[in-house]
């Protein structure tokens, strides 16, 4: 963290986030900012205080706590009542980006000396952005990684925020860039959701490739419409000097203006980057892919010889819809200059991403984590599961509650009911609401698609008990819509949750493990 001395450099600092020093008590005394925060709660002594006005909550409220806490400044977009404070106040038009662009100040501008990938789409992100940075640090670079899973700075030890950071803030990016950039890292691969991009907290981040991987309607709630969803996705590519476009998709196809190149795992779609003859067997992809030669458009790299053609590809992972994440990836690693050879070992000895299909055991019942939670997801999720299992196939899911959008819960019964043998509908988060009013809205999805091979089990540990218990040798059964987080949300209450870990003693205790 830069320390900024507040007497000499408050004008500069008002200057960078286009603000104005409106108030300057007479009698401050020579004072450090060593960091900034909008929540009152995580204010440090040397902190300068950014005052957001939300929907519901105006951050002014709790500029008593911050100064209690230590608080050095206060920024805003006005307040009547600044002349009182005991401290200045910097006046700027838009706080949230006045917090993103303080902290990335303050920080040293890390992403200025890292080559910065972002990837971003409704589906697909975190597997692609694990996926990129494990060809990149494969190929000799150290590189970190931000996630919705966590963080990786150097090494591979995957990181957690502390609870209140779950979803970091632009203060806590800048941070962690800043960390990587200390470890000696040299790239970065950031998953930049549709809110984290909204909300300003990856601005003052500089990317030198976006990827764009699909939209569908996700996040309505917050965004209202898919144009809305649309506009805060393409604040990434706008930001980047490149972009990597899934050609199957056709919001991406509206950003062709970028300087791109352009993947897809569809034979039917044309694309600089494609794949055919995928095969899934073995807990394996193979598939092979093509470059197509000259294909470069303009603001790439000119075709290099030792890709031209087509290459073969051996991938660890399930599920055939993996093959257009593997393209991705292959397109940020060739940008950057990672030859074939090395990007082949690379997806070759891949770990997998916890929680993204990931296999707890391949017999006698193969049981698997996923995170899927929309229609679409829980659609690839098991149509790939489908084609694979000898025996029976069974689904536990459930939908979040609170704000979440309702929408999905219909369509999420008849898809489960649709393509599973058995689903079982159970708690994912209700929040406030109540649990039946969401298992309700599933059931209604199944009933409307004339379907009856549901039950409805609202505690997840007994769902997950109930659905081992009634398997056997050749079945599937796949846990969605948890994998990969660390709690699980009950009307007021959290307590912690790690699927993996629940799953595994649920086996032990039926003797249901792999021999």
């Amino acid at each position: 963290m830069v320390a900024t001395d507040m007497n000499t450099k408050l004008k500069e600092l008002a200057a960078i986030v286009k603000g104005t020093v409106a108030h300057t008590p007479g009698d401050t005394k020579e004072v450090i900012i060593s960091g900034v925060s909008h929540n009152s709660a995580w204010v440090q002594a040397g902190d300068m205080f950014v005052a957001i006005r939300g929907k519901s909550h105006d951050g002014h409220r709790y500029i008593p706590g911050a100064l209690a806490r230590g608080a050095v400044a206060v920024v805003g977009e006005g307040y009547a009542d600044a002349a009182e404070l005991p401290v200045p106040y910097v006046t700027v038009p838009h706080a949230r980006k006045a917090l993103a662009d303080i902290a990335a100040l303050l920080n040293g501008y890390p992403s200025h000396r890292l080559t910065m990938v972002g990837v971003t789409g409704t589906k697909g992100k975190t597997t692609t952005s694990w996926l990129i940075r494990h060809l990149i640090r494969t190929a000799g670079y150290k590189t970190g990684l931000l996630s919705t899973l966590g963080y990786k700075l150097d090494d591979d030890n995957l990181h957690q925020f502390p609870a209140h950071f779950t979803t970091p803030e632009a203060p806590q990016v800048q941070a962690t860039l800043a960390q990587m950039v200390d470890r000696g890292c040299t790239h970065a691969v950031i998953e930049a959701s549709s809110e984290a991009l909204a909300q300003s907290r990856l601005r003052g981040t500089r990317f030198e490739i976006a990827v764009w991987t699909n939209l569908a309607p996700e996040h309505l709630n917050f965004h209202g419409d898919m144009e809305s969803y649309f506009s805060a996705k393409r604040i990434l590519i706008d930001a980047s000097a490149f972009a990597v476009l899934n050609a199957a998709d056709t919001w991406a196809m509206r950003l062709t203006d970028h300087p791109h190149v352009t993947y897809s795992s569809d034979p039917a779609v044309s694309a600089h980057w494609l794949a055919n003859k995928i095969v899934e067997a073995g807990g394996c992809l193979t598939f092979d892919v093509r470059h197509r030669p000259g294909s470069d458009p303009e603001g790439a790299e000119p075709t290099r010889s030792d890709r031209a053609g087509s290459f073969a590809v051996q991938l660890p992972l399930i599920g055939a819809y993996n093959t257009a994440n593997a393209l991705a990836a292959i397109a940020v690693a060739d940008r950057l200059g990672i030859a074939i050879g090395d990007i082949r070992r690379g997806l070759s000895t891949f770990p997998g991403v916890p929680g993204r299909m990931q296999i707890v055991q391949e017999a006698p019942v193969r049981v698997i984590l996923d995170f899927a939670h929309t229609p679409e997801s829980l659609w690839l999720s098991l149509t790939s599961l489908r084609a694979t299992t000898r025996g029976r196939l069974t689904v536990v899911f459930g939908a979040a509650g609170g704000q979440r959008d309702p929408r999905k819960r219909a369509p999420m019964g008849a898809i489960a009911t649709e393509l599973a043998d058995t689903a079982v509908f159970t708690e994912e988060d209700c929040r406030d609401t109540p649990i039946y009013d969401i298992l309700n809205e599933m059931k209604r999805g199944a009933d409307e698609a004339c379907r009856s091979n549901y039950i409805l089990i609202p505690n997840r540990r007994e769902a997950i008990h109930w659905s081992l218990s009634h398997s056997g040798p050749g079945d599937t059964v796949v846990f969605c819509g948890k994998a990969g987080e660390i709690t699980l949300e009950r009307a007021d209450e959290v307590i912690p949750w790690i699927e993996e870990t629940i799953v595994r003693e649920i086996l032990q205790e039926i003797g249901n493990r792999s021999p």
